[in-house]
């Protein structure tokens, strides 16, 4: 196998669990410990990884925002829990904005118990989502559409969010530390996003704890621009203790 369908392979392994070790590597490519090193010193000098004792793990200042097919199956169960614990927090009769992301995803699906809801959304998938629900009301704005992710942005956009104001804004998370806020990579899509918590008179945030500690490309918002973060049972307690005591609500953490 050549050099550079092994650092394909290790970047997608990367994508999915995060960290990657030596000794599986070896195994998996067939090819000696020495190798294995040259590969990870090599990527790491790209700015692609960061090399641990014992392996690597993901680049956490990365830039590059990963596929949404990567997204998508990356901790789909912790995701799926996040949806369901968010949509516990919505009453019928309710307005929101939904910002695009794989969890926002999940937290639509969640949502069609709920009655009378209008939704306003910048992402055509949620809206494909939640169209048949008799009872809702879906909004969609003009925009630039984005291929992959079907996610709408830039002036037109930004200008039809402005008109609206609406109970509760749910943001999907691209990163999230206690200094910077939350960030994430898109640069048209988060000046939509900053005008989506603007017009909520409360925002939830959606994580799962795999994107505490990163610092994406973007600045979205501070912390205490946030009512609630809605993660998973992966984030240790202690981090969670931090944003608490910033004053926001955290559900779902645990261990």
């Amino acid at each position: 196998m050549l050099a550079q369908e092994r650092y394909r392979i290790i970047l997608e392994m990367l994508e999915v669990s995060q960290i990657v070790k030596v000794p599986e590597l070896c195994e998996r490519f067939n090819v000696s410990i020495e190798t294995v090193r040259r590969d990870l010193e090599f990527l790491e000098q790209e700015g692609k990884l960061k090399r641990v004792y014992g392996g690597a793990v993901l680049n956490r200042q990365s830039s590059a925002e990963p596929s949404y097919n990567t997204r998508s199956t990356r901790n789909a169960a912790e995701k799926a829990m996040i949806g369901k614990k968010t949509a516990e927090l919505i009453s019928d009769g309710e307005t929101l904005m939904i910002d695009l992301g794989t969890t926002t995803l999940e937290v639509a699906r969640y949502l069609k118990d709920k009655k009378n809801l209008t939704i306003i959304t910048n992402c055509m998938t949620i809206a494909q989502e939640l169209v048949d629900v008799s009872t809702f009301r879906v909004i969609l704005p003009g925009g630039i559409l984005r291929q992959n992710e079907l996610a709408l942005s830039g002036f037109i956009s930004e200008q039809f969010m402005r008109e609206f104001n609406v109970d509760k804004t749910i943001i999907g998370v691209g990163g999230i530390t206690k200094d910077n806020g939350i960030s994430d990579y898109h640069l048209e899509e988060t000046r939509v996003r900053k005008i989506m918590i603007e017009k909520g008179k409360q925002i939830i945030a959606v994580a799962d704890h795999s994107k505490f500690g990163i610092k994406a490309l973007v600045n979205v918002c501070s912390i205490d621009e946030i009512d609630t973060i809605v993660t998973n049972d992966k984030l240790k307690s202690n981090i969670a203790q931090e944003y608490i005591e910033q004053g926001i609500k955290v559900i779902g953490y645990g261990k």
